[in-house]
């Protein structure tokens, strides 16, 4: 198994990247997120890779980051997705909002990607409601760990209030800023839901 690729891009293609290492060049499939963060042509980048063994050849896809290869697998766990289907999905939002659209059972989001209709969205969020933890992608400008703890603290709260995740991660997020407390949060966001 090829955990990742480090090395020179040689090319960059609409859903795929060529990378030379060792004398050899790889041709790994890629979402566009992918595509667009790892660089240029000339320039050395390290991919996160699965390897993906079919009748007709082993064909590697290839992630930005560990998140999305992880994303990537829980996907191709669904009954119905392919490898293919699965890098078509990760192209098609933010990992973030992927996430959290998965988290909240937003199956309209999930339709807008293309190659996907509602019943395999559907089949996705009831399959990976629960495997996913959207409190790990929410997309934050904190410096310190204190206030995403803080964060995380108050998702909590809001849970055992009786909201679901999606809305109590919405909600937290929507409420919190670097100095803010759990409990300034909580009450923030209990305040604004009364109005």
């Amino acid at each position: 198994m090829i955990s990742y690729i480090k090395g020179q891009i040689v090319s960059k293609q609409d859903g795929s990247v060529i990378i030379e290492t060792g004398g050899i060049g790889y041709e790994i499939f890629v979402s566009n997120n992918t595509l667009v963060s790892i660089g240029d042509a000339g320039e050395n980048c390290l991919i996160y890779t699965h390897m993906h063994m079919r009748e007709d050849g082993i064909i590697l896809y290839g992630f930005s980051s560990t998140e999305e290869k992880n994303l990537f697998n829980l996907l191709i766990s669904v009954s119905g997705i392919g490898a293919k289907l699965a890098v078509g999905v990760l192209s098609g939002m933010k990992l973030s909002e992927l996430i959290l659209a998965i988290a909240g059972e937003d199956t309209c989001a999930l339709q807008n990607i293309k190659g996907l209709g509602k019943k395999t969205a559907e089949r996705i969020i009831l399959e990976l409601k629960e495997k996913v933890n959207p409190i790990n992608y929410i997309e934050t400008t904190f410096a310190s760990a204190d206030a995403l703890s803080a964060v995380e603290e108050a998702v909590q709260v809001l849970l055992s209030l009786g909201l679901t995740r999606y809305e109590s991660i919405k909600l937290a997020k929507e409420n919190s800023d670097e100095n803010k407390t759990a409990e300034d949060i909580v009450k923030n966001a209990l305040k604004n839901m009364a109005k």
